[in-house]
């Protein structure tokens, strides 16, 4: 793969889509990355927060399969019978 063109979330079909120079496109099934990796609504959030504001760190996380590492850093989620 060459230079990204373009990388942008398509609300018709819940994807993050990618174009590259070389004419290869990704297609990222949000919906799918979700339902494989979310545990709770604060890390369907981060992803949410992505997803809209910034798709190309979406996308690299994504690929490069850091997703679970990311949510585990960024997110601290602890039900409210869990709390002090």
């Amino acid at each position: 793969m060459k230079k990204l063109l373009s990388c942008e979330f398509n609300i018709d079909t819940a994807c993050v889509e990618l174009k590259y120079e070389d004419g290869t496109l990704i297609s990222i099934n949000c919906i799918a990355v979700e339902n494989e990796v979310v545990r709770n609504i604060c890390e369907r959030s981060e992803l949410d927060y992505l997803i809209y504001n910034d798709p190309v760190a979406y996308a690299e996380l994504v690929l490069n399969g850091d997703v679970e590492d990311y949510l585990r850093r960024v997110t601290d989620y602890r039900p409210l019978d869990e709390r002090e």
